[in-house]
């Protein structure tokens, strides 16, 4: 029972770090839980970007390797996974309504040949960004509740009210919602889908209320955290991807038309 908890929770555990308690000098001011920091203002060489903290998650199982790079003049992070899998996390604490449109880039050099995000043992993604959701967990389903508190047993650690996966899926159709076999808390958004778009940086931005809202039938809570991961633990493939910067930003504003 364990490890199937286990391999359910991976992929929101990364989150879990952004709330847990740090020391006051380690601790994110205000206005840096408003905004995600860029990769590209950071200098290349660095292991880690500043703002983002690293997520292991198992001491069984390998990291994915992340850095930042020079790419073509503009700092990115570089993933490389094999038969690993882990990622990188951002704390946040801000309200979707505010600035709903997530925007990001990224780039996959290949696909996982077996990845299937629809099966279990086989989800696995070149790219994720993931976002999760504070709520009210009386509100959640028994079951659901159920799998909260055994998570929480077996890890020390609670799980986010509702998680956000987008992923750049082999086969499933561009806009598909995935989800999670063994909590309706996680839902994957096929972002991306097939081989066409391989080998070159794509520009993605996604409505995430109104995603949540199609996802999960309901109103979105606050954003506490952002993350990326490469994964290929479940497949034993090798992956390579980049990740540009991530924003928030506020919907345009409908034109005012006047009556005559």
């Amino acid at each position: 029972m364990g490890m199937v908890l286990r391999a359910a929770a991976a992929a929101t555990l990364a989150l879990l770090a952004a709330c847990a308690a740090t020391s006051s000098g380690d601790a994110p001011d205000t206005a840096a839980l408003t905004r995600v920091q860029g990769f590209s203002a950071q200098p290349a060489g660095e292991v880690l970007p500043q703002g983002w903290r690293p997520w292991t998650l198992s001491r069984f199982k390998r990291p994915t390797e992340y850095r930042l790079v020079d790419y073509q003049g503009r700092t990115v992070v570089h993933a490389r996974a094999d038969s690993s899998a882990s990622g990188l996390v951002h704390p946040l604490a801000l309200d979707p309504r505010t600035r709903p449109l997530l925007h990001w880039r990224w780039k996959v050099e290949d696909l996982i040949t077996a990845a299937d995000n629809t099966q279990k043992h086989l989800e696995d993604s070149p790219v994720r960004l993931v976002v999760s959701f504070d709520g009210d967990m009386d509100r959640l389903p028994l079951q659901d509740r159920m799998f909260f508190d055994n998570v929480r047993l077996l890890t020390g650690q609670q799980l986010p009210y509702a998680t956000l996966m987008y992923i750049w899926e082999n086969r499933a159709p561009l806009d598909s919602v995935i989800s999670n076999r063994h909590t309706s808390r996680i839902r994957m958004i096929v972002a991306e889908s097939g081989r066409d778009r391989l080998g070159n940086w794509q520009e993605v931005t996604r409505n995430v209320v109104e995603d949540y809202r199609r996802a999960f039938g309901e109103e979105p809570g606050r954003i506490i955290a952002v993350g990326i991961m490469t994964d290929t633990d479940n497949t034993g493939e090798r992956a390579r991807a980049w990740y540009g910067d991530i924003t928030f930003r506020s919907a345009p504003e409908s034109p005012v038309i006047a009556e005559r």
